[in-house]
């Protein structure tokens, strides 16, 4: 697929402080998957990231745990692909890895 090497972006939502670069090395549809670089605003998110995944861990017994924790990340961040931003995605990140999935079009209110 045309994604290995793209550089996609995670920005602030608040005051679009770059929160880091992702540098595509796998792209496993649906998932992609690469190196993450932080940039200056991803001390003030990580946190976010690391709760995510810890619930990730163990979503099957705490859905709406995970589910609140992943909407914490989605009100502080956006995800910006080389054509620009995207309006839903999945992202997760973990020390100088980031992967995630991602739709061109809003998901419907559930």
């Amino acid at each position: 697929m045309g994604f290995t090497d793209e550089i996609w972006h995670v920005v602030s939502r608040h005051d679009e402080q770059p929160v880091g670069d992702i540098t595509i090395e796998d792209a496993d549809f649906p998932w992609l998957s690469g190196h993450f670089t932080p940039g200056p605003g991803f001390p003030e998110v990580k946190p976010l990231f690391d709760r995510e995944l810890a619930l990730l861990d163990r979503v099957n017994e705490e859905p709406d745990a995970w589910e609140a924790a992943y909407d914490d990340i989605v009100r502080a961040v956006t995800l910006v692909s080389p054509d620009g931003p995207v309006p839903e995605f999945l992202l997760h990140i973990r020390n100088d890895q980031a992967w995630f999935r991602w739709s061109d079009t809003p998901f419907p209110d559930a």
